[in-house]
């Protein structure tokens, strides 16, 4: 799954970052409000963090914008502006979330992890499917109750084929789901990574429908 971070304090953007990939997210990185208005692909996003204070104008203003073009990504504010009147506008702005920085990232994660479930409609903290359950927390997965072992990117295949059940994926969509758009995409390392998540969760779990894509389910 891919995140969306628009801060302009380039340390803090690069140790964020690092950390949400750690956790198993692909991320970019928006330095400004006008790279954040006119990223190009947004409906591949998951969820975005946003800063409120950018060089070019206010992340308050930026949200308003996603959102009057119909831009409905989960939304976590993370600013070091606390005031209960900022939270208000911005919850009001069109916000899901509002942190106050310094945050503990366990913190952050933890409220990310909550917005996911509300945009899918889950109140549980993991997800079964066709015989598979994963922890999107704890990143454990277990295939008919045995536990699994999967690489990062075997893992952000399964997270996004699971949350997709019966849907076809065509590769060009699994890469704009799990690659960050200024890294390499491959499209025979998509055929590549298929074939070795198959191997492990067994091949009748993902589908090809030919000359379009991978179905997940039985």
């Amino acid at each position: 799954m891919r995140l969306l971070v628009v801060e302009d304090d380039e340390q803090l953007a690069s140790r964020l970052s690092d950390r949400l990939c750690d956790a198993g997210f692909a991320v970019d990185v928006a330095r400004n409000r006008d790279e954040g208005a006119a990223w190009p692909d947004m409906d591949k996003i998951a969820a975005v963090i946003l800063d409120l204070g950018l060089p070019d104008g206010s992340g308050m203003d930026l949200l308003r914008h996603w959102r009057q073009n119909k831009v409905d990504r989960p939304v976590l504010i993370l600013t070091a502006r606390g005031s209960w009147q900022d939270k208000v506008a911005g919850l009001n702005a069109g916000a899901d979330d509002f942190v106050v920085k310094p945050v503990r990232f366990e913190e952050l994660l933890a409220r990310l992890h909550a917005l996911l479930r509300r945009e899918t409609g889950s109140r549980e903290t993991w997800i079964e499917e066709a015989g598979i359950r994963l922890d999107p927390i704890t990143r454990e997965v277990e295939c008919d109750g045995v536990p699994l072992s999967l690489s990062k990117q075997e893992y952000r295949l399964l997270n996004l084929l699971i949350r997709r059940p019966g849907q076809v994926l065509s590769q060009g969509d699994i890469i704009d789901h799990l690659y960050a758009i200024g890294s390499q995409r491959d499209f025979n390392a998509i055929e590549v990574l298929v074939s070795r998540l198959r191997r492990k969760i067994g091949a009748e779990r993902i589908r090809t429908v030919r000359g379009l894509g991978y179905r997940f389910g039985r």
